[in-house]
């Protein structure tokens, strides 16, 4: 019930025709945030494959981030600019959680989104052509996993009743943590499989960059909220790409 919920919660397809979902599995989502990312990432890399018959390189990849924007709807990226408004205008913990509930997006913001799909267009038209799918399948495996761990890393900013989606994310159980590092095993040994000991750097950073910004909530909002986890994805993937271009280019 909790995978299913976590379908339901990540993307916009109507899994809860499935099946209803007590709200207390709505808590256990973000372990299993990684096989979304398998979900995302391969959607990414079938509608890549699919219009390079017809369009160039750089039209395909527009499509593919255009298609996991309308699979996830831009829930991930919703909490990229919140957080940028939030920190870029916030003074204190009080203010920097209001302005992250606001539902208006700031100049911060807006310049945050624009930031982001500039570095992650730029960055996939310079990796491998014949390599991307499976970068954007690993990237987005990897940041969600990456990611995933700030609920066991930081308690919750809020109150449970001030979340904007009423829920607050219970820490990872033993057969959590299992399942969640299990789907990055299998994403690492694919990329070592299938490219070799050359990517590994694009493992690493991304890890650096999450303990980074999980050091920098501790310090401005001891916390995380929702959207915290949102912009953490997306800092984590943004950072798999740009170390694969290096690496693509340097090594």
């Amino acid at each position: 019930m909790n995978i299913l919920a976590t379908f339901i919660f990540f993307t916009r397809i109507p899994f809860w025709r499935i099946r209803e979902v007590p709200a207390s599995c709505f808590k256990h989502v973000v372990p299993y945030w990684p096989l979304i990312g398998m979900l995302t990432g391969s959607t990414m890399a079938l509608v890549f494959l699919m219009t390079r018959f017809f369009f160039p390189i750089g039209i395909s990849i527009l499509f593919a981030i255009i298609a996991r924007l309308l699979l996830t709807g831009c829930l991930h990226e919703d909490g990229l600019a919140d957080c940028l408004d939030a920190f870029g205008g916030g003074t204190n913990k009080e203010r920097i959680l209001a302005i992250m509930k606001d539902s208006h997006i700031g100049s911060y913001g807006v310049i945050g989104l624009i930031c982001y799909f500039l570095f992650f267009y730029v960055c996939s038209i310079n990796l491998p052509a014949r390599h991307l799918p499976l970068f954007f399948i690993i990237g987005d495996v990897w940041g969600k996993f990456t990611a995933s761990h700030i609920i066991n890393l930081l308690p919750y900013a809020r109150k449970e009743e001030e979340s904007k989606a009423h829920n607050v994310y219970s820490r990872m159980s033993c057969i959590e943590l299992i399942f969640n590092i299990t789907i990055a095993l299998i994403t690492t040994i694919s990329l070592i499989l299938l490219l070799g000991t050359t990517y590994i750097p694009a493992l690493i950073l991304p890890i650096m960059t999450f303990l980074f910004f999980v050091k920098y909530l501790q310090k401005r909002i001891q916390g995380y909220t929702g959207d915290c986890c949102g912009f953490a994805f997306l800092a984590s993937e943004l950072t798999f790409q740009i170390t694969a271009v290096f690496c693509s280019y340097n090594l």
